[in-house]
């Protein structure tokens, strides 16, 4: 069967309140949203090869502009509203900004395939060099591990980062 061009939906419990924040030693993640909009410009930009060579894929192809990523945003927002996929902002404690942690549907970010079907939902993250350099790319990993396990009703997540702690 061919399942490269479909999508897994990710799947909750009815009722199921989706994690808005997680604190992780001194690692803060919040729901990424437009209030996030002057520092997620500046760490993409800043990144742009780091965030393609750990995290995989094409993006970011080139710098964002403000507006492109206002949009983004926006619709990232929505898709944690109705539930399809749950991006979050990560932070230090003292303030800067780290990068992003995604969970996304199956199939979104990453072809699926007979293997991939077991997965439930398709975790990537990305941190920028100041904190790569500092170990955080591992501490978000081992953050969102630890929040999966105890606060998600996902099983079998799929780390789909190109460079895995």
């Amino acid at each position: 069967m061919e399942l490269t061009s479909l999508t897994r939906n990710l799947t909750v419990p009815q009722g199921f309140a989706m994690p808005a924040r997680l604190a992780y030693q001194d690692i803060r993640v919040h729901v990424l949203g437009r209030g996030d909009l002057e520092d997620d410009v500046r760490a993409i930009n800043g990144n742009l090869d780091l965030i393609r060579r750990t995290r995989g894929g094409e993006w970011p192809s080139e710098p964002v502009t403000a507006e492109f990523d206002y949009i983004d945003l926006v619709w990232h927002e929505c898709e944690f509203r109705e539930g399809f996929s749950f991006s979050y902002a990560v932070y230090h404690q003292d303030g800067p900004y780290l990068g992003c942690l995604y969970l996304y549907p199956m199939g979104r970010r990453t072809a699926l395939t007979e293997e991939r079907l077991q997965h439930d939902v398709d975790v990537s993250w990305w941190v920028t060099s100041e904190f790569y350099d500092g170990g955080y790319y591992a501490k978000l990993y081992d953050a969102a591990r630890t929040w999966l396990d105890a606060d998600w009703p996902f099983t079998t997540p799929f780390f789909s980062n190109a460079e895995i702690p």
